[in-house]
């Protein structure tokens, strides 16, 4: 019996704000054949967002029993709220040779990278640090204090960008989702 081919696994990495939802929804309606990966997180659905499909939204207390019971292939703490990825759905796609993306925070992608070093990475940023925060008041979904934290949790995150395999300035939605594809594509 020939072996089948295992699936790839993508990860996009960005700061809050650089865009990384409107690029990956782009990358999904132009690659059909990809399997999004649906987090699991313990903060509530912003309006837009469909529980299921968004994100699996969980109380607190059924999330730490899922780490307990190893459920997940990574999680972090984000400015007061847990966000996981669930290991089951992506190794059964992973073994139906089914290419998956996710969309993960950088302690996530470590986290990851150690148990499965072939993952492609690919980390998103803004074209500055005042775009960013631009974005962020835009979106007009947080306090001033918590704006504040993901600025300066962004800050840290792009003294990571030297460890993902490729990096894409989101300046243009559609110059992005082109220089992601391409990397998938090249891999």
């Amino acid at each position: 019996m020939a072996d089948e081919k295992m699936g790839r696994l993508f990860i996009i990495s960005a700061p809050s704000g650089t865009g990384k939802s409107t690029v990956i929804k782009e990358i999904m309606a132009r690659r059909r054949d990809l399997k999004f990966s649906v987090s699991a997180t313990t903060r509530p659905a912003r309006g837009d967002e469909t529980p299921g499909v968004s994100y699996h939204f969980i109380a607190r207390r059924k999330f730490d029993r899922m780490i307990k019971a190893g459920k997940f292939l990574e999680y972090a703490e984000y400015v007061g709220n847990y966000y996981g990825t669930p290991k089951k759905p992506i190794y059964d796609s992973l073994r139906k040779g089914e290419d998956v993306i996710l969309d993960i925070d950088v302690q996530g992608e470590r986290q990851i990278k150690k148990v499965m070093p072939e993952a492609i990475t690919i980390f998103l940023v803004p074209p500055s640090m005042e775009e960013l925060e631009r974005r962020l008041r835009e979106r007009g979904t947080d306090s001033e204090e918590r704006l504040i934290a993901r600025l300066e949790r962004a800050k840290a995150e792009f003294s990571e960008l030297g460890k993902y395999d490729n990096v894409v300035v989101n300046d243009n939605v559609g110059d992005a989702v082109q220089q992601v594809l391409a990397i998938m594509d090249e891999e």
